[in-house]
């Protein structure tokens, strides 16, 4: 079972001093760069972006890396002390983002032309609810950049820390359409502990 919501963000409260570089020299933040650059023919310019669950701002302070300031950049945290590292990371890069210290389920319903969510529906009892909740986020044609926890012996090891779910490719495919999305590409970290633990897909809301 996954932790409560109250019990997950103090968690990772505690680890926000620490968790931006902690992610990084586990070659995190270059895992996404990655993920992201296959996929660099996807507009910019202009266009309003969303990180779900952002932590310390690793995806969103990838995709602004990678591209142009978008028109608007959102960051979605129950960590208002993740939100504070996140902030100022996208400032140093020239974005002002603006922080929500909220959850996915209590999120507005704005609307995003790209969503980006790493490592988020690990931590829903429902990840079909995290993921319809994203599609409500999405204008239609938007784009979701997802990274999801896989099966292997390294995240049985996290597991013990956060509770975390897994997944495999077939079963993210399935609620992605039940949710409203179709995935458009699959991406596989080619090496360190990304590899081992994560993947991710790209996904249309149709």
């Amino acid at each position: 079972m996954t932790q409560s919501a109250s019990d997950l963000a103090a968690r990772y409260t505690a680890a926000a001093p620490k968790w931006s570089d902690k992610m990084r020299a586990l070659g995190y933040f270059d895992g996404y760069l990655g993920f992201l650059a296959d996929r660099a023919e996807v507009p910019a310019a202009g266009a309003s972006v969303v990180d779900v669950g952002t932590g310390t701002g690793a995806f969103a302070e990838a995709w602004a890396a990678l591209h142009e300031a978008p028109a608007r950049m959102v960051l979605l945290d129950p960590s208002a002390a993740m939100l504070e590292v996140a902030h100022g990371a996208l400032l140093r890069r020239g974005v002002v983002a603006e922080p929500r210290h909220t959850g996915l389920e209590t999120a507005a319903s704005d609307h995003f032309d790209i969503i980006l969510a790493a490592h988020v529906i690990e931590h829903f009892d429902a990840p079909c609810t995290a993921l319809s909740a994203m599609r409500r986020l999405a204008r239609p044609g938007a784009r979701l950049f997802l990274v999801v926890s896989k099966p292997h012996w390294c995240n049985v090891i996290i597991w013990l820390q956060w509770r975390h779910r897994t997944f495999r490719p077939d079963e993210i495919t399935g609620l992605l359409q039940a949710a409203g999305f179709e995935v458009e590409a699959r991406h596989r970290f080619p090496s360190g502990p990304p590899s081992r633990t994560s993947f991710a897909l790209v996904a249309r809301a149709v």
